[in-house]
Order: structure tokens, then sequence, then C-alpha cells
């Protein structure tokens, strides 16, 4: 059996299988596909396969089912992620582009992914701890009350009020704006701890005791931004797959509900020369994820925060891929600096 028969034989049994949901057998093959060669040559070329563990045959039925080394081997002969047609690149265009925050474009985000591709969608918040100071703002809302924002280059706005100890007016804080802005603009929110202090040192004594205070502030807002934590949608598209998880759909939305298996599963993913990564079945190392599969990709200013689908193994990986890939990147666009 020739390596590009045997590759055009799995990718024929895959798309059968996927649209179908049923098993596949030769003579369903030489109907739909123009494989060129005989039913019985096909039958052979499914034994080798079924040999090389590729495909299987469930229960006592004559057809066959890809395996998930069956898929990981059609995922990987995927050259090139397909792009998205004209129609649904404005479509992701317009619903991310009228949203308002942060959270209003994860939460546009998961719902967009999901309707494209009948999966669960995931998004993690932008690791604000990674990103760069992009703006600090000061407002002055009573003589010892000011309201601090600290506006990160992902996108992410963090505030508070603080007591700063000492009456001020509209100049000081202006002034004290000013002063941290020009020496903590672009610095990574990571580092922020370690150059307040010679901010506040470089500040006139008659306003030391409120840079200290505000330092402490944006210092609390960086911290505080450092919670890993995801938005999802699409679980009831679980629940409508549940041929696809014979043993129990309870594990997946276990894995679900418990948040840190899913972060740290898409942070250990390492993307592809594609711009994608996927974790089949077995691959996962969440044991409750074993019949299901992950397709993510990074976005924002480093990539580090990730968005995904996570749907049973039967899935429809190229266009699965297209429109992550896609997703990603007018998240990207949009959070950009």
């Amino acid at each position: 059996m020739s390596e590009p028969r045997k590759l055009e034989v799995l990718r024929a049994i895959v798309e059968d299988y996927v649209h179908s949901r049923e098993p596949v057998g030769s003579k369903a093959l030489v109907e739909r596909h123009h494989l060129g060669v005989s039913s019985a040559t096909i039958r052979n070329d499914m034994a080798a396969l079924e040999d090389e563990g590729l495909i299987t045959a469930p229960h006592t039925s004559a057809g066959r089912i890809p395996t998930d080394k069956g898929y990981r081997l059609f995922v990987d002969q995927i050259s090139a992620v397909k792009p998205l047609s004209a129609a649904e690149r404005r479509a992701i265009q317009a619903l991310l582009e009228g949203a308002d925050d942060l959270d209003d474009v994860l939460e546009r985000t998961v719902r967009l992914l999901s309707q494209l591709t009948n999966q669960v969608a995931v998004v993690q918040y932008p690791h604000l701890s990674r990103a760069l100071v992009r703006h600090i703002e000061f407002v002055l809302l009573a003589p010892r009350k000011v309201l601090v924002v600290l506006i990160a280059n992902s996108g992410k706005v963090e505030q508070r009020v603080i007591d700063v100890g000492q009456d001020l007016g509209d100049d000081m804080v202006a002034e004290l704006r000013t002063r941290f802005l020009g020496a903590l603009g672009g610095t990574r929110l990571s580092q922020l701890a370690q150059a307040l202090p010679a901010v506040v040192a470089a500040t006139p004594q008659a306003q030391r005791k409120a840079a200290h205070a505000l330092a402490l502030g944006l210092e609390g807002l960086a911290q505080s931004s450092r919670e890993d934590r995801m938005v999802m949608a699409g679980t009831a598209n679980l629940a409508r797959s549940n041929v696809d998880f014979p043993l129990s759909i309870g594990p997946v939305l276990e894995a679900l509900e418990e948040q840190v298996v899913m972060l740290r599963l898409l942070s250990e993913m390492a993307q592809d020369h594609r711009g994608v990564a996927v974790s089949i079945g077995r691959e996962n190392p969440y044991d409750g994820l074993a019949e299901a599969s992950v397709v993510a990709t990074g976005y924002g200013p480093d990539s580090a925060a990730k968005v995904g689908i996570l749907g049973p193994t039967r899935m429809d990986y190229p266009t699965t891929m297209a429109a992550v890939r896609a997703v990603a990147r007018y998240l990207s666009r949009i959070l950009g600096p």
C-alpha cells in the first residue's frame, strides 16, 4: 500500500465518519470517493490501516472508525489551515468590534467560536502580569481620595480608590500622574513592584506620602490581575454529542468546571507551524478528556493566553482549526496596542 493512498483512504474514512457518525465500510468509500481502486483493494488498505492502529472496528460493526492515532496522522497531514469565508470573517469582525471592554470582548469571543464550531469554546484571560503598562491615570475624587487606573497593552483595565494620606489638589495629582507614567510606561507588569520604589524616591518630599500610597495601589492592581481564569460557552453542544462520549460525558464537564485543569492544559499546549495546537483523546494529560480533543492558539501581545475549543475526537478538524485561528487573529487585533 503506497503512503499517498494510505493517507487518502484514511482522510476519506475520517471525513465520512465525522460527517455521518457511522462506522465507514469499503463499499461506502468506493461510492463516495474517487479513489481509483477496487473495493477489494480498499478492503486490503483498510486492513493495513487497522494493523497500524490508525482505524478500528467498534463492537461488531463491519465498518471502521479512526483511532486517536489515526486522527493525529490526519491532522498532521493538513498542510495549511484554510481561510474562513468572507461572510464568516465579516461576522467575526462585526461582533467583536462592537464590544465595550475586555470582559465583553471575551464573552462575545466564546459565544461566536461556539457557534462557528458547534463545540465548547474557551478563552483564557490575558496574563496581565506579562503585559506592559500602556497608561496610568490618577483621578482626584476628594482631597485625600484618588482613583488609580492601570491600563495594560492587553486591553485589561484595573482600578481602585486609594486614600493617599494627605490633601492633594488637581495640579499635584496631574504632576504625580505625569511622573509615574513617564517612569513606568512600557514596563512589564510583573516588574512593576521592583520599579515603583525608584519613582517614589524621586518624588519631591512634599508629595512623597501620596506617592508612596499611589505606588502601593499600583502594585496591588498588578498583583490582583495575575489570577488565571477563563470564560467558556457552548457546553450544551456536548450534550448533543452524547454518542461521542460512550463512557460518560461527566468527566468532560468536570474538567471544564474545574477550570484549573483546562487552564493548565491550554498553557502546556504548544502551537505547530500552522499556528495552532491540537491535543487528541488520550494525548490529553487529564484522564477525563480521553474522549475529547482540544484545538487552541495563542492571542494578544505575546500570545501567552489561549483561545480554543473542546469537543469529541470526532470533529471537523480543518474547519475548527480555521475558526480558532481566525477568531484569535481578530482578538489580537482588537486588543492590540
